[in-house]
C-alpha cells in the first residue's frame, strides 16, 4: 500500500475511542486534514473539535464526505463499528479503508517501538513509559488508552524516534504491531467474545511477545508464561527487576528497585501495589533504554496519574469521592482493595456500570464476589457499547444483581444514579466503570463540594 505521508485527509469512522482520537491528533499534528464520525458527542469529541478537527455525529453523506479525493484520503475505522452507511460509502467508492491496528503498525515500523500489553495495568504503565520519555527528553511519540494528568492528553508529540503505545489485545490488534521494546503487564481471561477461551487469549499474548526481537528487550510479569525467554519483574518477590519495602508515608508511597547490583529508592503518588508494580516495569525498560536513576526519580515523583484511573477528591466534609475505570473483576478487587487499605473503618458506596453483556455474562461470579466487598452497591445498567441487548437474552443488570451477596444493593439507571447517590449515607463514594459513568463526575464533584 502507499506510504502514509502520501496521504493528505484522514477520516475517522468512530473518531471518539479513545485509541482512535489519539491516532487522529497524531495526524492532525503532522499537518493534515482530519475529519470523522462518531455516535454521540463526548467531552474527548468536544475537545478534538476544538482543537481544529471535524467531527459529524449523524450517519450521513454530506458534501464534506463526497469532497474527498479517494487517491489522497485514508480512511481509518475501528472494528467496534459494526454497520454505517458512512463506512459503506468508502468501501463501496474505492477509498483506502484500514483498521486502526493497521495504521498503529504502520507508524511503529518506522520508529523505535515502546509497546505495553496486558488485560491490566497497560493504560498506567504506557502512560508512565510516556511521561518518563518525556522527563528524559527522548525524542517521542505517544498513542495512550487514556487522558495523562500531566499532559492533559492521550497524545504527545516530542520528536519521531521513539513510539509509545499502548498494544491492545482485543481483535488481535496489538499482532499489527512492530515491537522493538514491551512490557506485559497480565495476560488474564478478558474479550472472550474474541477469544473463546483463556488458552487462545494466552497464544495471543505469546504471539505478541514473539513479535520481540531481543529478549532483554521484552519485561513480562513474574509468573506469566509467555513462551520464549525475557526479563521478569516483581513486587515484594525477587526476579530480574524488583521493589520492596513498600511503604506509605503522608500519603506518599516509597518503594526500593532492585536491578540485581543496585538498590534504589523512589516515591510517587500513586497507591496501591499494582500501581508499584506497573511503576517497576517502567523503571526497569527506560534505565534499559539508557536513561539514569536519578531522572527516572524526578519521573516518578512527578507522574500524576490518569484520568478515571483512581482519580481521588478529598472534600471538607471529610467524605472522599474516587472515580476509576476498572471494568473487569481483577481491576475491580484492585481498586476495591486500595481502598480497603487506605480507609479501612470508612462506609464505602459502589456505583459499578457493567461494560459488554459478553464480559458481564462471562465473569459474573467474579463480579458479584468483587461488588460484595462495598457496604453499599448502587449497579448501573449495562453499557453495551458494541453489543446488542437482543443478542445476549437474560443477561442483565439485575441478572447480576441477583448474585451479588448483599443487603444494601440496588439496580438504577444511569439517569437516576445522581440523586440516588445524594440520598445514600458513606464516607467513600467510587463509581468505577468503562462506558459513559463518567458523565455523572462533574455534577458529584460540585455537589460534594458544596456539602
Amino acid at each position: 500500500m502507499k506510504n502514509l505521508d502520501t496521504y493528505q485527509d484522514f477520516y475517522f469512522v468512530g473518531i471518539g475511542g479513545i485509541g482512535m482520537s489519539a491516532l487522529a491528533r497524531y495526524f492532525h499534528a503532522s499537518g493534515k486534514k482530519v475529519l470523522g464520525y462518531d455516535k454521540t458527542e463526548t467531552k474527548l469529541t468536544s475537545a478534538l473539535m476544538s482543537e481544529g478537527i471535524d467531527i459529524v455525529f449523524e450517519d450521513k453523506i454530506d458534501e464534506r464526505i463526497t469532497g474527498l479525493d479517494k487517491e489522497t484520503t485514508l480512511v481509518i475505522y475501528t472494528p467496534a463499528i459494526k454497520v454505517l452507511g458512512i463506512l459503506d460509502y468508502f468501501s463501496q467508492n474505492g477509498f483506502t479503508v484500514l483498521k486502526r491496528a493497521k495504521v498503529l503498525g504502520l507508524i511503529t515500523e518506522n520508529t523505535e517501538c515502546i509497546a505495553v500489553a496486558g488485560t491490566h495495568g497497560k493504560t498506567t504503565t504506557s502512560t508512565l513509559v510516556a511521561h518518563l520519555c518525556l522527563v528524559a527528553d527522548l525524542p517521542f511519540s505517544c498513542f495512550l488508552g487514556g487522558i495523562s494528568e500531566n499532559f492533559k492528553s492521550n497524545f504527545l508529540y516530542n520528536g519521531n524516534q521513539y513510539s509509545v503505545l499502548e498494544a491492545d489485545e482485543y481483535d488481535r490488534s496489538f499482532l499489527n504491531l512492530s515491537p522493538d521494546w514491551a512490557i506485559i503487564t497480565s495476560n488474564d481471561a478478558d474479550h472472550l467474545d474474541i477469544y473463546g477461551d483463556v488458552a487462545t487469549i494466552e497464544r495471543g499474548f505469546n504471539e505478541f511477545a514473539a513479535l520481540v526481537p531481543d529478549k532483554d528487550q521484552l519485561f513480562v510479569r513474574k509468573g506469566i508464561d509467555i513462551g520464549r525467554p525475557g526479563k521478569t519483574y516483581a513486587v515484594n518477590e525477587a526476579a530480574d527487576y524488583y521493589s520492596d519495602n513498600l511503604r506509605a508515608e503522608d500519603g506518599i508511597m516509597h518503594f526500593d528497585f532492585h536491578n540485581g547490583s543496585q538498590t534504589v529508592p523512589f516515591e510517587w503518588h500513586i497507591p496501591g501495589i499494582h500501581n508499584v508494580e506497573n511503576a517497576t516495569a517502567a523503571i526497569a525498560m527506560l534505565n534499559t533504554v539508557g536513561v539514569d536513576f536519578e531522572t527516572l526519580q524526578k519521573g516518578i515523583k512527578s507522574f500524576k496519574g490518569i484520568k478515571r484511573r483512581y482519580t481521588v477528591n478529598n472534600f471538607d466534609s471529610g467524605k472522599v469521592y474516587i472515580d476509576d475505570y476498572a471494568h473487569h473483576p481483577t481491576e475491580l478487587n484492585a481498586v476495591i482493595g486500595s481502598i480497603r487499605t487506605f480507609y479501612p473503618d470508612k462506609k464505602l458506596l459502589v456505583v459499578f456500570q457493567p461494560h459488554l453483556f459478553s464480559r458481564t455474562r462471562d465473569f459474573a461470579e467474579g463480579f458479584a464476589q468483587s461488588l460484595e466487598n462495598s457496604d453499599e452497591l448502587l449497579l448501573l445498567d449495562i453499557y453495551p457499547a458494541r453489543e446488542l441487548q437482543e443478542n445476549y437474552p437474560g443477561i442483565s443488570s439485575d441478572w447480576l444483581l441477583e448474585k451479588v451477596n448483599h443487603h444494601k444493593k440496588e439496580v438504577s439507571s444511569l439517569g437516576e444514579a445522581f440523586n440516588k447517590i445524594k440520598e445514600k449515607d458513606f464516607d467513600i463514594l467510587l463509581t468505577v466503570g468503562a462506558g459513559n459513568i463518567d458523565t455523572v463526575y462533574d455534577p458529584i464533584v460540585e455537589w460534594l463540594e458544596s456539602v
